[in-house]
């Protein structure tokens, strides 16, 4: 690496090297169109993320239906492969008929050929599950992971969103019938957004998984750029993005307050903090931003120097009362 900006770390209970913010691969695609659209644009910030020291990132097949792996493999390409921890994931659906998503034995194997191909790449670092598959037996999809693993395709397996029960059901089937155990879980989880709190973070924080939140920033909401009594700007995600509207509650606005009266006593960004705040909670091991532009790119690195007090992080923190279920949402 040119830089070591940011500090590394392990990943839950395994040897493998991490950098304490991992590069969110989604916004390398064109399917959306808040996406960036822009080969070039988006090989200038992979390269700017890796000189900063991170090593860590992540994508999936879904992603742009394999535009985001393609980018991503073009980018690491001029890169030393040994440095880098590629993670991407399986289970969206990747064509119309038969077999096109799921954790199905043959999908899972198929689509892991797939994202070789299109990242080039030899291996995998970590494999994850996108979502649990209620239609095919978890025995089936370990196996197919293990599979994997056995063959040297893929070097670990992690999980993303799921109900705790699911997650630990995975663990437990791991550990008694023999397959590869997920060694990392992506919950969404920010300072707004803390749900996982009462589910999945426990049972991370017992077996010493290690936990890659995504939407760190709650879709841009903790950036401070919106304002409780106005609309968002058409020029902004929220005008057209009902996941970044949703987070427009009073409880919500709370958080942003004291977010935003620390940051300012900081001289900092209120996406600076937001990260910070991330940082300081022990069960998080790399939080996964999803920079637009190198600007957004620096100003979150920047975030690994922020030191926030207990006093401040419950600050943030007080305004809301983690729930499983979430209220109004069916799971």
């Amino acid at each position: 690496m040119d830089s070591d900006v940011v500090p590394y770390t392990t990943l839950g209970s395994t040897g493998l090297e991490v950098s304490q913010l991992a590069l969110g691969c989604m916004n390398f695609g064109s399917e959306a169109e808040w996406m960036i659209d822009d080969r070039e644009q988006s090989f200038e910030i992979i390269d700017r993320a890796i000189d900063l020291g991170i090593n860590f990132l992540d994508t999936a097949n879904v992603y742009s239906t394999g535009e985001s792996e393609e980018i991503v493999g073009e980018a690491i390409a001029s890169h030393r492969r040994d440095e880098l921890v590629i993670a991407t994931k399986v289970f969206g659906e990747m064509h119309d008929g038969p077999n096109g998503q799921g954790l199905s034995r043959k999908h899972v194997i198929d689509q892991a050929h797939a994202s070789l191909d299109r990242l080039g790449v030899d291996y995998i670092d970590l494999y994850q599950i996108h979502r649990w598959d209620e239609e095919t037996p978890v025995e089936e999809t370990l196996s197919a992971l293990t599979y994997l693993v056995d063959e040297g395709l893929v070097r670990y397996i992690g999980a993303s969103t799921m109900a705790g029960w699911q997650f630990s059901k995975a663990l437990y089937t791991a550990d008694i019938e023999g397959y590869e155990r997920f060694v990392s879980m992506q919950p969404e989880y920010n300072a707004v957004d803390r749900h996982e709190e009462a589910n999945l973070l426990p049972i991370c924080a017992e077996e010493d998984i290690g936990v890659i939140p995504w939407s760190p920033l709650a879709g841009g909401f903790l950036t401070g750029k919106y304002e409780r009594d106005d609309e968002p700007g058409e020029d902004l995600r929220a005008a057209t993005d009902e996941y970044t509207q949703n987070r427009f509650t009073e409880e919500n606005w709370d958080v942003l307050d004291e977010i935003r009266d620390i940051a300012e006593q900081k001289d900092a960004t209120p996406a600076q903090v937001s990260l910070a705040w991330l940082l300081e909670q022990d069960v998080v091991t790399a939080p996964i931003i999803g920079p637009r532009r190198l600007d957004h790119l620096e100003e979150n690195v920047a975030a690994v120097d922020i030191e926030l007090t207990d006093e401040e992080v419950e600050r943030i923190a007080e305004p809301k009362f983690p729930q499983w279920p979430q209220p109004g949402k069916d799971r």
